[in-house]
């Protein structure tokens, strides 16, 4: 199922939400599709977005919803139109997030492993007043978290395959704007994401 950028009223992303919810958000008249074409932009309610529906329908499969009677296209952005909130500037510091930042890769031993396979790790421990920050928490195999245990990388002979930096850009963005089929989203991207942030202490 594709995903839907979400924008507010004043054309800001604020969310990225499932096709299904996006019909749902169109269909309850609380959200329109902006369709874009080049550099253009156009904006229809359901009802003018079924009939654009019938009038150009989609080649790929994968681009429309089938119903029992027509074919409807699947919106790639969708404006809300009650909400005015503006968006977060900064990525979150969230658990989700800094394993897409390491790519789900062990920041030691360089190895890319299943989320459930991966702890955070202080790079400096709490112990030595290491913070829980974006600059002091990699991702961490069991084996080299178990190694390095409480102690600085250097005394356990390790290194960091990477020095951990704030993000500049919500990681997950990164991944879908290599996806062709989310190059319509490039011009309402903005830094943000919704999840439950980690504590910075």
């Amino acid at each position: 199922m594709r995903h839907v950028l979400v924008l507010n009223r004043c054309w800001q992303a604020v969310n990225i939400v499932t096709a299904r919810r996006a019909f749902c958000l169109l269909f309850q008249d609380h959200a329109r599709v902006i369709y874009t074409d080049d550099d253009s932009f156009r904006v229809f309610n359901s009802m003018e977005w079924l009939d654009f529906s019938s009038q150009e329908p989609p080649r790929d499969r994968r681009d429309y919803v089938q119903t029992v009677d027509r074919r409807i296209r699947m919106p790639r952005i969708i404006l809300l139109n009650a909400f005015d909130r503006i968006p977060r500037k900064e990525v979150k510091f969230t658990r989700n997030n800094v394993f897409e930042r390491d790519k789900n890769r062990c920041q030691y031993c360089g190895e890319k492993f299943d989320r459930g396979d991966l702890n955070l790790d202080h790079v400096i421990p709490r112990d030595y007043g290491g913070k829980t920050t974006w600059e002091n928490i990699v991702c961490s195999c069991v084996p080299c978290n178990i190694r390095k245990a409480n102690r600085l990388p250097h005394e356990a002979g390790m290194r960091l395959i990477r020095k951990p930096q704030r993000p500049k850009w919500r990681p997950f963005v990164t991944v879908v704007m290599g996806n062709p089929a989310y190059e319509s989203w490039k011009h309402f991207l903005d830094a943000a994401y919704w999840n439950v942030e980690l504590k910075e202490e």
